[in-house]
């Protein structure tokens, strides 16, 4: 049995495009998004790799790239389930806000510890801790035991979140994850043993040509 788990980023959004503090904010992808999220289908499918059932986030661009994938992969048909607890992080104040006006307003040190450690929150916001503490309960009890059973899953989802999941997955501690970067549209493709453990983990290139 090919317990196949695979995980993607959502693709660019008008946010990014901007280097805004996104969270739980939600803009729409770009077209670059788009294109990241066709592009990460058309991978996944010269892969020969096929899915049962895909899960995403509450957002619209986890959402949008989750249907531009399974549509290029002529999947569009397959159950797809939407939960809030695979938002992205809550960035709280930070939310909108600039990334570089953050750091000429906070210092360098101070966003950048909001950003990539796991237990301090920005102000109003969730840890990368808090995060995963809503991520892993519904991986277990929603996501896991359907690749235990064979089916082969789908999660489109966001930076955070998906760190909160690797992080668990690659068997990476507080600091590690810390270096932990998650890129747009690039899938992350997991075989898990019957122990639910990774027997086999690949990074599918992105697909630059767009075709």
């Amino acid at each position: 049995m090919k317990r196949l788990l695979v995980l993607t980023r959502h693709g660019q959004s008008a946010f990014n495009s901007k280097n805004l503090f996104t969270g739980w904010r939600d803009p729409e992808l770009t077209a670059r998004g788009v294109a990241e999220a066709q592009a990460a289908g058309r991978q996944l499918k010269r892969a020969g790799l096929s899915f049962d059932v895909a899960f995403t986030s509450e957002l619209v661009r986890a959402q949008h790239t989750c249907a531009l994938m399974l549509d290029v992969m002529g999947l569009a048909t397959i159950p797809v389930v939407r939960d809030v607890a695979l938002n992205e992080r809550d960035y709280g104040d930070l939310a909108g806000l600039d990334k570089d006006e953050a750091r000429m307003r906070w210092g360098d040190a101070q966003v950048h510890q909001w950003r990539r450690s796991y237990d301090v929150r920005p102000p109003g916001g969730e840890s990368l801790k808090d995060t995963a503490a809503r991520v892993l309960p519904f991986y277990i009890a929603a996501i896991l035991p359907r690749v235990m059973r064979g089916e082969r899953v789908l999660v489109a989802a966001h930076g955070n979140s998906l760190r909160a999941l690797v992080m668990v997955l690659d068997r990476l501690d507080s600091e590690a994850v810390a270096d932990l970067e998650i890129r747009t549209g690039v899938p992350l493709v997991y075989r898990l043993a019957a122990d639910t453990t990774v027997t086999e983990k690949s990074v599918l290139p992105p697909d630059e040509a767009g075709g």
